[in-house]
């Protein structure tokens, strides 16, 4: 699959601009703050819904106005797709496909795949496990659709859950509200099953990619993994964060445990969750929110027998960024040998941030993808590796005579 058209209207700081792609490489150059990255942004929103840079869609909106438009014209073999999505300010996005009547916003997932490389992607180290969750998440939708209703099933009855629990700490509490938290219970045990069985499934789909792509980028001198670790294993502190250094934490037994959760079925998974509440309630009524559940999960990534996050140095961290967007992109491959399609590379402002051999080995690993983009501020940056179509950004828009 390739975009072979954009066109951006009152997305960020564009009024209008159109821009003509075509498949392998494209390098987009332009001065930092010209608006290179709003154009990768607008493609990887289509793709996800969801932008690498904020995390709201107000930003996403041009100053003073109240939509923006977002058109994509794909191409997947011999099939065009049209895209269009509407981003409105204080009510719900729409889109559409082929012109057709408007459609929910996420009805447009699975359309447009993208992998988009990012400087905002240390924090999927260095940050807190809710940036690995949300990892985790943006690439369930876009390799199985319906687990953004999955996810937004799960966050509406997590909201109403812990709205109860604040009651019951206010002194709100009645014997009523204990009938009423055990509907809840119930609810969100059936939705936290059901994204906690796919997140342990895509995370065994990734852990081979992984220790694929971290072993390419590098000397091979430390191996890397990733193990999912839920909160019906450990319990965890307020963040959501696990104890590291503790010996047994980590290695085989963190694997050992999340194995052992994959072989059950959602409906186990449940039951366990129930149990779970029920084990948690005084504590839950005590602090006055859900202390077990998805959104409370963590993804350990480990480089040898260590937790990358507080261990790795600076360059085995931008090596494990690397390799999570390279696994991501190996994973949907997969899908594409089954009839799926490769997913359009988005390397936005990444080479700035590498070494010399970091970046010669990642441009030539991503070099033969059917769609590559990649943004710069200097031609220098740019590997040899990834010879290709160079277009100037401009202050609003495009230099057509580059293009």
């Amino acid at each position: 699959m390739y975009l072979e058209h954009l066109s951006l209207t009152d997305f960020r700081s564009y009024a209008q601009v159109d821009l003509a792609l075509q498949p392998g490489v494209t390098v987009l150059v332009g001065s930092n703050g010209i608006g290179k990255t709003n154009l990768m942004e607008a493609i990887g929103y289509l793709a996800t819904l969801s932008s690498h840079r904020v995390s709201s869609d107000a930003p996403l909106l041009r100053f003073g106005t109240e939509r923006a438009l977002v058109r994509a014209r794909l191409v997947r073999g011999d099939q065009t797709t049209v895209l269009e999505l509407e981003i409105n300010a204080g009510r719900a996005n729409r889109g559409r496909i082929n012109r057709s009547n408007p459609v929910r916003a996420r009805d447009l997932l699975g359309i447009c795949q993208t992998v988009l490389f990012a400087p905002e992607d240390l924090a999927l180290v260095k940050g807190d496990p809710a940036n690995r969750r949300r990892f985790l998440d943006e690439l369930l939708a876009s390799l199985i659709p319906h687990h953004a209703a999955t996810r937004s099933d799960y966050d509406r009855v997590l909201k109403q859950r812990n709205a109860l629990l604040k009651s019951a700490r206010a002194g709100r509490f009645t014997a009523g509200h204990e009938a009423t938290l055990d509907v809840w219970d119930q609810h969100m045990a059936a939705a936290g099953a059901a994204l906690l069985h796919a997140r342990l499934e895509l995370v065994e789909r990734l852990r081979p990619h992984l220790s694929r792509a971290y072993a390419q980028l590098t000397d091979e001198s430390k191996p890397a993994d990733a193990i999912y670790r839920s909160s019906l294993q450990n319990q965890m502190d307020d963040d959501g964060a696990t104890a590291f250094g503790v010996p047994g934490q980590n290695g085989p037994a963190g694997a050992a445990g999340a194995e052992e959760l994959r072989q059950l079925t959602v409906g186990q998974l449940t039951e366990r969750y129930v149990q779970a509440f029920r084990e948690s309630r005084k504590k839950e009524l005590e602090r006055g929110i859900s202390l077990v559940g998805p959104h409370r999960d963590e993804l350990d990534l480990i480089l040898g027998q260590a937790p990358a996050k507080g261990y790795a140095s600076h360059g085995e961290t931008w090596s494990m960024c690397l390799s999570l967007r390279l696994a991501s992109y190996y994973v949907m491959l997969d899908d594409a040998r089954t009839g799926g399609s490769a997913p359009v590379l988005i390397l936005d402002d990444v080479f700035a941030e590498l070494d010399v051999q970091r970046r010669r080995k990642l441009a030539a690993i991503v070099a033969g993808a059917e769609q590559v983009l990649v943004t710069a501020a200097v031609d220098a940056d740019i590997p040899e590796e990834l010879s290709g179509r160079r277009v100037t950004v401009i202050p609003g828009g495009i230099d057509e005579q580059e293009q």
